[in-house]
């Protein structure tokens, strides 16, 4: 089996930004494992064959991480308009700096990892279309409506399904 690793992002404080994490803790539930509390980042159980991870954002210190992994499954909200309800692509490794390098894209992530522990895990994006960003704890029924199936996909992905 592939270890694989589910690294959700976005804030939970945001209603639907927070989507990752309720597709990552029907994940859990459906392989029979604790959900992650609301503020707990899931690192304190990582070394499994599926392990989950939910951050605010994606930084340059989770390299090392992600090199041990077969497989990486990103899950973030994405906004009205800019495709289906959910949306998964494979990502490839490319890395452009920028002004502001302490948050990165799943893309630049794969790349540090492979340029810096010559590790290139598969990179695989799932996104869910997010409703309604306003503070708040929470997902809109739309966007709630979509974690089971997201939920499925990521059983699949992990051959756990």
């Amino acid at each position: 089996m592939k270890r694989t690793l589910i690294l959700g992002f976005g804030n939970e404080y945001r209603r639907d930004d927070g989507v990752a994490r309720e597709a990552i803790n029907g994940l859990l539930k459906a392989l029979n494992r604790p959900e992650l509390a609301l503020d707990d980042d899931g690192y304190d159980d990582l070394g499994q064959d599926v392990d989950v991870a939910f951050l605010h954002q994606l930084v340059p210190e989770l390299t090392e991480v992600v090199a041990d992994y077969d497989q990486v499954v990103f899950v973030d909200a994405h906004v009205q308009g800019m495709c289906e309800d959910i949306h998964e692509e494979i990502i490839s490794p490319f890395y452009k700096p920028g002004i502001v390098t302490h948050q990165l894209t799943p893309n630049a992530l794969l790349a540090m990892a492979n340029e810096l522990y010559g590790k290139m895990p598969q990179g695989v994006l799932l996104t869910i279309r997010g409703h309604d960003f306003d503070f708040g704890l929470g997902l809109s029924e739309q966007t709630a409506a979509c974690v089971p199936v997201v939920v499925e996909r990521l059983l699949a992905l992990t051959g756990e399904g």
